[in-house]
């Protein structure tokens, strides 16, 4: 099954049909589910793919992953998503105060930014997690636990409160221990396929902050999630500056950011990144190559962490042309983003 885009809850931006540039989404609640793959369920119900019909997680709902995987929009620049066989439920989805309840299976939460009027808790089993950093944070409930890939989570768990930091894991139920170690290299499918879709959200931000300045000016709203229908999925869009994620090593851009860059103004065009360019233009971590200008070369042929940006998902002939990623098509011979 492919991906089922939708919009948020209450105030969205009326969109009767998909037009060319990157529609802005302006999120009431949290809860709407941005992607599924394989079978879904919300309440018993499966979710479908449809046009007309936003999926949602509304308060007191259950979301359910037999076969299948869930991307869930949480305020904007937090992503859940959840492996196979997994359960969660919405405690409360409202932007200020988003709770959400792992019953079952293992999700993983990509922070890009905080706010200090969104906040985000994760209950599971003995514990209340709430993050509070940029990062990438694994809970598992076979056995129940936390693993800080990167970042600071503050855990509540019988009576005491613990922070536990980058690289460190923190048992959630039974009595209450010290966080300990892991190897944040061991990864398994549902970390990779975190990671595949962060990367193709990244890009997926680079061309719909272009189409967003190019159809609504250089100024933005907020912080929000947007639509990119180039690439067929939500992406997120600060509303000033960059927000890069420390451990995908990937970026996000506000549409003032990117006008900057096509228009040489400091930031790329006739001027390369050089090594200040962040990796959603030529990969390889948080740095960029010196022949990496925004609007007149490639994007490069690998990817943050070694994920494959260039080649999956902008193209490493590509570059920024016209309007286009590669001129009217996603890359030249790359592909068109990750579905």
């Amino acid at each position: 099954m492919r991906p089922v885009h939708s919009l948020s809850t209450i105030a969205i931006l009326a969109i009767a049909a998909v037009s060319a540039s990157a529609q802005p989404i302006i999120s009431a609640k949290s809860g709407v589910i941005a992607s599924v793959e394989g079978k879904v369920l919300v309440d018993n119900a499966e979710v479908q793919e449809s046009v007309t019909h936003f999926p949602e997680v509304k308060e007191g709902s259950v979301l359910k992953t037999e076969d299948g995987r869930a991307e869930l929009m949480l305020p904007p620049g937090f992503m859940l998503r959840m492996g196979e066989n997994g359960a969660l439920r919405m405690i409360s989805n409202r932007l200020i105060d988003t709770r959400v309840e792992i019953q079952a299976g293992s999700a993983v939460v990509e922070v890009d930014q905080t706010k200090p009027d969104c906040g985000v808790s994760i209950a599971l089993k003995d514990a209340v997690v709430t993050l509070s950093k940029a990062g990438v944070y694994r809970f598992d409930s076979e056995p129940a636990r936390l693993k800080v890939f990167n970042g600071v989570a503050s855990v509540e768990i019988g009576g005491q409160s613990v922070m536990v930091g980058t690289g460190k894991m923190l048992a959630l139920s039974g009595v209450v221990a010290s966080a300990e170690k892991f190897d944040v290299t061991q990864t398994d499918a549902l970390d990779n396929w975190s990671q595949h879709r962060a990367e193709a959200m990244a890009m997926a931000n680079l061309s719909g902050a272009k189409y967003s300045n190019d159809s609504y000016g250089t100024s933005n709203a907020g912080n929000t999630w947007v639509f990119n229908p180039y690439y067929g999925m939500y992406t997120y869009m600060p509303g000033m500056g960059t927000m890069c994620n420390p451990y995908y090593g990937l970026c996000y851009y506000s549409p003032t950011t990117v006008y900057r860059a096509y228009s040489g103004y400091g930031y790329g065009g006739a001027t390369s990144y050089g090594s200040r360019a962040p990796s959603v233009f030529s990969g390889a971590g948080n740095t960029a190559g010196s022949s990496s200008g925004v609007g007149s070369s490639s994007v490069g042929a690998t990817g943050a962490r070694g994920g494959g940006i260039g080649s999956s998902g902008a193209g490493a002939s590509g570059g920024f042309s016209g309007g286009h990623v590669g001129g009217g098509s996603m890359g030249g011979g790359g592909t068109g983003g990750h579905k």
